[in-house]
């Protein structure tokens, strides 16, 4: 089996920083679902034009549409042959749909280090720190951050938890690697 980080977690928690830092220092490529999803939903008939209406409507409407096919992406990506930082976008762990859910589940579970990074321990504070950098992520009425931070997914997917508050991101990627298990 390849050896793989994953990094989940609420937006803008700090997954593609300390995968950043990890990356350089496990010497291993960073691959960020964000980035490469795009090039994924092609495989799959995702209608650009459709997604473009959607997203004038609103960030949440836009995203509604595309959750669907946001399992395929971290499917593909946890199965490249090769060793890796993986960073998952903030949604890419987090599904209303127990289905989609559980091919995530499904698709996480050989990997022995998946880390879900968290401002606090603490909900709200999470939040609040959150929205602090963010200014808020709310669409349509609805709030990303308490979503992401609320939902039992990344609880449930994540096999350990580092929280950010009062570390600087070279001490989230120190406590992270003390934690890596081989697989």
């Amino acid at each position: 089996m390849v050896f793989k980080v994953i990094l989940i977690g609420p937006i803008r928690a700090g997954k593609s920083t300390v995968g950043r830092l990890l990356s350089e220092r496990l010497g291993l490529p960073l691959r960020s679902l964000d980035k490469i999803l795009d090039s994924y939903l092609d495989e799959l008939g995702y209608d650009r034009e459709h997604a473009a209406g959607l997203k004038k409507i609103g960030f949440y409407e836009l995203t509604k549409y595309w959750k669907p096919f946001e399992p395929y992406g971290v499917e593909r990506l946890v199965a490249e042959p090769f060793d890796a930082v993986v960073d998952l976008g903030g949604g890419h762990s987090v599904y209303e749909d127990e289905t989609l859910f559980a091919r995530v589940k499904k698709a996480l579970s050989p990997f022995p280090n998946v880390i879900l990074i968290m401002p606090s321990p603490d909900r709200d504070e999470s939040i609040s720190i959150l929205n602090e950098r963010t200014g808020g992520f709310v669409s349509n009425g609805f709030d990303f951050h308490e979503n992401f931070v609320g939902s039992h997914c990344n609880y449930e997917l994540a096999r350990h938890t580092v929280y950010t508050k009062g570390k600087t991101p070279e001490e989230t990627c120190a406590e992270i690697i003390e934690m890596l298990v081989d697989d």
